[in-house]
């Protein structure tokens, strides 16, 4: 019996681009110790093409991108309008997709829009449930809506008549919060806020990423928690991972930035399992499973929490294409949870095999028309009524 062929796309045009190599470095090793796929990667470069096989495999192996890419540009003949996606037909036929970019392209729903335009299935969430979540606002709206605990939060946008002043902020959400763009991921575009001055410079930050920032309300005194969770209609859900960066909880100022996530970690204290009541653990893990189904979500997310002085936990948001890198909590969770890479990297890949199945139960059909027969309009007969 053939194999059936996985294509990993990795890369993409997001601040994530370099984290996206290493995922789908580790992603690749899982699979392969399966020996039950024949493997492909595509490597999206910052301008949006993607590459050919041969030099995916050598960009995810760490070599020097950018002489790739412009050999690649410079051998392309055809330019037209599906040029940025023609390597994928140099391969062979594609049984299921596997994407491993995190943050633009990847995570906001782009690229299963395309998935689902080739009719091919692939792992993860449908376009949808990735284009909610990768939305802070949005994401904050529906789970308050259904009754998942997050923190209390505003909006401001860009073209706001009268801009949103420190003064509302404090009096609505404390002295402490923070900014985010409101679609980015991995810490880009976000800032701690406790004065005015810190505040203003954090909303010119987090516009460079976005039109539309979500300001937060601080957690006091808190520790910061994540769980993985998969599956479609039956969900799994891991063992909870703490993580306290330095200077972080009490009064302290440290939070778990871009760089302690994927440059340097070695400060960084992680706990799995966290050291929780068991009442807490048991809502946290409740409220993943909720917040997984309101989002609708599907074959992998991660879920952050923060957890206040008091122990009362705060859904912060969802990553609907969680890191994979040695760094990555998300891959450690779940060898605590008795699941190893190989086996969720199959896990995930039978998952979207079984998500697509059943799309194709779900009818489009649609009747036909027939004749069109108008209806007569008031005052069409030159009565006005």
């Amino acid at each position: 019996m053939a194999k059936q062929h996985v294509v990993l796309l990795f890369g993409g045009n997001s601040s994530e681009h370099d984290v996206s190599k290493r995922s789908a470095y580790n992603y690749y090793k899982a699979l392969e110790e399966t020996g039950k796929y024949d493997l492909s990667v595509v490597a999206i470069a910052p301008n949006g093409y993607f590459l050919d096989a041969d030099r995916s495999m050598k960009i995810m192996m760490q070599e020097d991108e950018q002489p790739l890419v412009d050999a690649y540009m410079a051998e392309l003949k055809d330019r037209g309008v599906l040029s940025p996606i023609k390597a994928l037909e140099d391969l062979a036929p594609i049984d299921i997709f596997f994407p491993v970019v995190h943050g633009n392209l990847g995570e906001d729903g782009t690229l299963q829009g395309l998935f689902r335009l080739l009719d091919k299935p692939y792992v993860g969430a449908a376009l949808r449930g990735h284009a909610v979540s990768f939305d802070k606002v949005l994401t904050k709206e529906i789970l308050t809506q259904n009754g998942v605990r997050n923190t209390k939060y505003l909006v401001t946008y860009a073209a706001d008549e009268k801009p949103l002043t420190w003064a509302k902020v404090e009096q609505e959400l404390g002295s402490v919060v923070f900014v985010k763009a409101a679609n980015q991921g991995s810490s880009v575009g976000i800032s701690r806020a406790e004065n005015e001055a810190e505040f203003e410079a954090a909303l010119k930050d987090s516009f460079q990423y976005d039109r539309k920032v979500l300001v937060e309300a601080a957690v006091n005194g808190p520790r910061e928690l994540e769980v993985g969770v998969i599956g479609n209609d039956e969900i799994l859900v891991s063992e909870i991972g703490a993580h306290q960066v330095p200077d972080q909880g009490g009064d302290g100022k440290g939070w778990y930035d871009y760089h302690s996530k994927f440059v340097d970690n070695s400060e960084v204290a992680f706990e799995i399992p966290a050291k929780l009541p068991a009442p807490v653990t048991e809502e946290i893990k409740a409220m993943a499973k909720k917040a997984y189904r309101v989002l609708n979500l599907q074959g992998e997310a991660r879920m952050d929490f923060l957890i206040d002085e008091d122990n009362v936990p705060y859904l912060g948001e969802p990553n609907t294409l969680p890191g994979f890198t040695n760094m990555s909590l998300f891959k450690r969770l779940w060898d605590y949870s008795n699941i190893n890479n190989a086996k969720l990297a199959d896990m995930l890949v039978e998952y979207g095999f079984d998500a697509y199945k059943k799309s194709k139960e779900i009818s489009y059909s649609f009747e036909s028309l027939g004749e069109e027969k108008v209806g007569t309009f008031n005052g069409e007969d030159g009565n006005q009524g």
